[in-house]
């Protein structure tokens, strides 16, 4: 895998836990007139309880340091790249994108307006549905990894030749964080199929193509990449066994070394193979006149040895890139 990053010519990013912190907290909840705040927090919390979600963490949190009473829920399913519904307090609610849930109720153009003023500030909205009817929404914010937008201008540096965002958000909150990392190519509200399809284009555009994110959603998208990465500190089992490298303590920064690292890697096996067989040649060039030796013959074998080796320790001072 370290060999195969060295050819990495595009690179996709995930966006929460990856180029985010993944610690979102909760800024904003909206309500239906006739239910509280608090309540559509109890019961969005109840179903976000069994996620594995950076933003269900946000809203468990958000409930906790208000010191509300933890509702249970039963018959939790999880709706792949849409959401999860359970029953709570009897009845059937229906947490995730505000797109899945306009295809299980009526959504009003205020409630439309009002998303996309949160979107327009970089936040996810979470909607809410009791039964079938939209009970409220709450704005969920994250904070971009101080070192996210560094890292790509290493990338660049690195002559990695395209970076796309992947990400199941919807369209304006990918673009504001892509704006203030100067991404130009993002393809927002993706399920994990249509990220799998995605790296298959790129794939096909680029080549050799990494994929890197820390989700249950970014799994397939891991796998069908030539090489997959993993946030090592935030990422879920699932992504976690299906990459083949893995960032550990979540250091974004670490992604730029290893492709320096693998690049300067592969060049100093090219370095290897040229000396070896140059030794090689000019010892059987020298047979030709008969002035090949005993001792010319030993160095020209142990030489190559020793050569490789010394070239090769120049590894142990690679830095950070």
């Amino acid at each position: 895998h370290l060999e195969q990053l060295g050819h990495i010519e595009a690179i996709a990013f995930d966006k929460t836990g990856t180029l985010t912190k993944g610690q979102p907290a909760v800024t904003d909840i909206f309500t239906s007139q006739e239910i509280s705040e608090d309540y559509v927090l109890q019961l969005v919390a109840a179903v976000e309880k069994q996620s594995q979600h950076p933003l269900a963490k946000a809203i468990l949190q958000s409930l906790h340091e208000k010191s509300l009473t933890e509702l249970i829920p039963t018959d939790f399913q999880s709706v792949t790249g849409k959401g999860a519904y359970a029953t709570v307090d009897g009845q059937t609610i229906y947490v995730g994108s505000l797109k899945w849930i306009a295809t299980l109720t009526t959504v009003d153009e205020m409630i439309e307006e009002q998303v996309k003023k949160l979107q327009q500030q970089g936040k996810t909205v979470v909607a809410a549905v009791s039964n079938d009817q939209f009970i409220g929404m709450i704005g969920i914010a994250d904070q971009l990894r101080p070192e996210s937008k560094d890292v790509l201008n290493k990338l660049n540096g690195l002559k990695v030749k395209h970076k796309v965002m992947l990400t199941g958000d919807a369209e304006p909150t990918a673009q504001a964080i892509a704006t203030s990392l100067n991404m130009t190519d993002v393809r927002a509200s993706l399920l994990p199929a249509e990220k799998l399809m995605a790296i298959k284009d790129l794939r096909a555009q680029f080549g050799a193509v990494a994929m890197v994110g820390d989700g249950v959603n970014d799994a397939p998208a891991l796998a069908s990449a030539n090489v997959g990465i993993a946030m090592g500190g935030a990422g879920t089992d699932a992504a976690l066994e299906t990459a083949d490298i893995a960032l550990m303590g979540d250091d974004l920064t670490k992604l730029p070394y290893t492709i320096g690292l693998s690049r300067k890697t592969l060049r100093i096996i090219k370095e290897n193979i040229i000396f070896a067989l140059a030794l090689k040649l000019v010892a059987l060039l020298l047979v030709i006149p008969g002035w090949l030796t005993l001792w010319i013959a030993i160095f020209a074998d142990m030489g190559a040895t020793l050569l490789v080796v010394f070239n090769s320790l120049r590894l142990i001072k690679s830095k950070k890139w």
